[in-house]
């Protein structure tokens, strides 16, 4: 033993050697005379460690004093220290080329849900980021959750905005030696640990020690209930020697899944990481847990939680699994479905229902149009079927809550708070809704407290196991995502309606809410849900229909856009000529996908109604509806800008204005045909902002004037005396509106004339023409409130039409009524 042993200091074997000589001894004669043999003598000139008691003789004999002659604990332990460590440098390297084949089998691949066989972890790992404070310690009210939004322009992601400063995955580790990490089920918390042991192991990662994986359910379940170090020899298959670099504080203990742990284990297996990270405290400890398990504290661990997947963590991962299904181009496809579908989009910030989309799309090569079915499967997974795959088996905090139960505590929870507009709920209000409905099951407790304590417990339950409700900070919760709190509502509205009736007061109650934005996707699940959806159908029709009722001007709006629609041949739905015009006339809702010569701007609801529409325009066809449509819309956008700006500039009566209404002066104020004046100024400043505008719109070249405008009408076909009056009108612009913007170029003196005296009766007698040729370029005068009901009467009908699209059982009978009444003023 290290203790029992002396060595002689430098110094003192300098003395030792002159003490020998003046007691004229040789290291032999000395030998004998202490019955010893010559080699511990010659240990000790040498200042090699010998026993204290042999070592204290040699000193008496030679009349020393041995304390003086003896190396000095701090120099010896120092000496004894770089020995120690060089060996155990070595002794690792060792060991990790030993246990490599059997840490890359446990921890270098992955297979969750469905997948056919395993996948390699480098394949499809993706970066993970850590936020340093839980989201459940905020000290954060309602109002600061909700803050610049309310329940109708809720942003869907807002439900992750979390404030907390994200650092990477592997750099918490580098700075934290003890870390405690939270997550919510399928944050990939399992996957972090196993690509920290592939990425130490492999030498990319704190390569001066061993990597431990450790689940601690296998831990706590091993016969014989061994201590982690016994385990370590017993059941990982690890290396003799690995007790010695554990002592030397040279190992990455990955102690993974302290949530999966039984109740019975637990209180054991909490002493043994306690007491293992206490008598070993120079080792790297990371320990892994569901969120709200339990109310575990480690005294010397840092605790920090894994954030949700962003969008380019979601875009890695999908690429990674495509390309590793050696199909890049489905990659493609799947982020651009994704960005196309936000609650399909918000699912995928976690891990393991991004794996479960990506598993699903792998099948199809699209998303199902039945969306209600793919919600069912996401809440399966995170209710069931997660924990089934790995063979655990949860404590039942409440016996009478079955799988069922759950859905249905879960579907009134969130049908009742999403009626009230509310996304967060505070923790108390949360256990009253538990307890409301858990008192009426099967052996549940008729005592108030006891039911709060369950109500508490059950809270906690689904949070920890199931990750579906989450505390946002501390003492408010909500839904995981707004998918499933939109999910459910449906779930339980379906539950509780008549499909048959037309009178059923949950479905009457649902389409009160139809002009309401944030109700959309749950009409779109209801319907999907729905067996057959005719009453909810025809109830969401009437009603939106009543949503322009009593307005005289916007009923005189519908009856020009149904007329509107009629007066062109196209083999199109007469619905989607109506969209086509109502969304163009208001300037609605434009998709962004332009087709033409101009590139014009298309309403998507008149595509959604009648997909040939879509396709036509899609294609350029020379239908005569996109010769027509286009070449009158033109002529309307050219006027309406011209009015504008002209009629803005002066009035019958003399009075001068600028383009936003301000009041110039009088006629007599200005001098006009002076280059000099204000006046002339002014119009070079009116048409060089309404060419801008133009040029805006439009994305023209600036050498086109409206005399080109004019003539791309006349490449399309057009009755004759229409096209004899265009030209006519064309032929009355003095020169091209670009000379306006410069007062040197020639013309200008025309232009001025012609702005002065002619540009309001032109700009009229362009609108006659096309009020009386297109019955187009009426100023309908809206006031705000009127142009608000419109967009939402437009917004109604899209969802609508798209309740209709999507994968919903109604009969042929009613889709037909429907799409036939579809737009029509209440007249008709």
């Amino acid at each position: 033993m290290v203790e029992r042993s002396l060595r002689a200091s430098p110094e003192g074997r300098k003395t030792a050697k002159t003490a020998l000589i003046g007691c004229r001894l040789t290291q032999q004669q000395l030998a004998d005379a202490l019955g010893v043999t010559r080699q511990p003598i010659g240990k000790f000139f040498k200042g090699k460690p010998v026993d204290r008691e042999l070592f204290v003789r040699i000193c008496e004999k030679l009349k020393l004093d041995w304390q003086a002659i003896a190396q000095k604990d701090d120099e010896l332990e120092a000496e004894q220290n770089r020995n120690a460590a060089s060996d155990i440098d070595a002794l690792v390297q060792e060991i990790r080329k030993q246990v490599e084949p059997n840490i890359r089998e446990r921890c270098g691949t992955m297979r969750v849900l469905d997948m056919s066989q395993p996948i390699g972890l480098g394949k499809i790992y993706t970066s993970v980021n850590i936020l340093e404070k839980l989201t459940k310690t905020r000290g954060l009210e309602l109002a600061d959750l909700m803050r610049d939004t309310s329940p109708e322009e809720f942003d869907r992601f807002c439900l992750g905005n979390v404030r907390a400063r994200r650092i990477p995955g592997l750099e918490a580790v580098e700075q934290f030696s003890k870390l405690m990490i939270f997550g919510k089920p399928g944050a990939g918390k399992t996957t972090f640990l196993k690509h920290l042991a592939i990425q130490c192991i492999g030498g990319k990662f704190q390569t001066e020690r061993i990597p431990v994986f450790i689940t601690l359910k296998d831990f706590a379940e091993t016969d014989g209930n061994p201590d982690l170090l016994e385990y370590l020899d017993r059941s990982l298959l690890m290396h003799p020697a690995l007790q010695n670099v554990v002592c030397a504080g040279r190992a990455l203990i990955l102690l993974d899944g302290l949530d999966e742990v039984r109740d019975a284990d637990s209180d054991r297996v909490l002493r043994q990481i306690t007491g293992f990270s206490q008598q070993f405290p120079q080792n790297q400890f990371v320990i892994t847990c569901r969120i709200a398990a339990r109310e575990y504290t480690f005294e010397k661990f840092t605790e920090v939680e894994i954030a949700d997947f962003d969008d380019k963590q979601i875009a890695d991962f999908s690429g990674k699994w495509f390309r590793s299904k050696n199909d890049p181009i489905k990659a493609e496809r799947f982020l651009h479905k994704l960005q196309e579908n936000e609650p399909i989009r918000e699912l995928a910030t976690n891990p393991l229902l991004l794996t479960l989309l990506c598993l699903v799309f792998e099948d199809s090569g699209s998303f199902p149009t039945n969306r209600a079915e793919l919600y069912e499967n996401g809440v399966d997974v995170l209710l069931k079927k997660w924990d089934v795959k790995r063979n655990i088996e949860r404590d039942h905090v409440y016996k009478g809550l079955s799988l069922k139960r759950k859905k249905d505590l879960l579907s009134q929870i969130a049908r009742t708070t999403f009626e009230e507009g509310n996304y967060f709920f505070k923790q108390r209000q949360l256990e009253r809704y538990i307890s409301e409905y858990i008192q009426n099951l099967s052996g549940a407790s008729t005592d108030l407290e006891a039911l709060e304590i369950d109500s508490a417990a059950v809270l906690k339950s689904i949070e920890a196991q199931h990750g579906l409700l989450v505390e946002r900070a501390r003492g408010i919760y909500s839904f995981s995502h707004l998918t499933f709190h939109e999910y459910f509502t449906a779930r339980k509205i379906v539950m509780s309606c008549n499909p048959y009736a037309a009178d059923d007061l949950t479905l009457q109650e649902l389409v009160s809410h139809v002009g309401e934005k944030r109700w959309r996707e749950v009409f779109l699940l209801t319907t999907q849900s729905l067996d057959p959806a005719d009453a909810l159908l025809r109830l969401m029709k009437a009603q939106i229909d009543r949503l322009l009722v009593g307005n005289e001007r916007l009923q005189e709006f519908l009856i020009w856009v149904d007329e509107k629609a009629r007066s062109v041949k196209v083999p199109f739905k007469l619905a989607s000529v109506r969209a086509f015009y109502l969304a163009l006339e208001q300037r609605l809702e434009i998709d962004s996908n332009q087709a033409n010569v101009r590139e014009f701007p298309i309403p998507t609801l008149a595509f959604s109604i009648d997909p040939d529409f879509a396709f036509a325009y899609d294609l350029g066809i020379d239908f005569e509806l996109l010769k027509t449509l286009l070449a009158s819309q033109i002529i309307e956008e050219a006027t309406r800008s011209v009015n504008i700006k002209c009629l803005s500039f002066y009035d019958n009566d003399g009075n001068y204005y600028d383009d936003g209404g301000v009041y110039l002066g009088k006629e007599d104020t200005f001098i006009l045909g002076d280059d000099d004046s204000d006046l002339n100024q002014y119009q070079a400043k009116v048409y060089g902002q309404f060419w801008d505008d133009v040029k805006e719109k439009w994305n023209v070249d600036s050498d086109i004037s409206l005399h080109d405008e004019l003539y791309i009408v006349f490449q399309y076909p057009l009755e004759e005396k229409l096209r004899e009056e265009l030209l006519f009108l064309r032929e009355q612009l003095p020169t091209p509106l670009e000379f306006a913007k410069n007062p040197e170029n020639e013309g200008e003196e025309n232009w001025n004339d012609w702005g002065e005296f002619d540009c309001q009766s032109w700009t009229l007698s362009l609108l006659n023409t096309m009020l009386e040729h297109r019955n187009i370029g009426q100023d309908w005068q809206f006031s705000d409130t009127e142009e608000a009901s419109v967009q939402q009467y437009y917004n109604a009908n899209k969802l609508l039409v798209d309740c209709l699209n999507s994968d919903c059982y109604v009969s042929r009978e009613v889709r037909q009524e429907i799409e036939d009444t579809l737009l029509l003023p209440m007249s008709e």
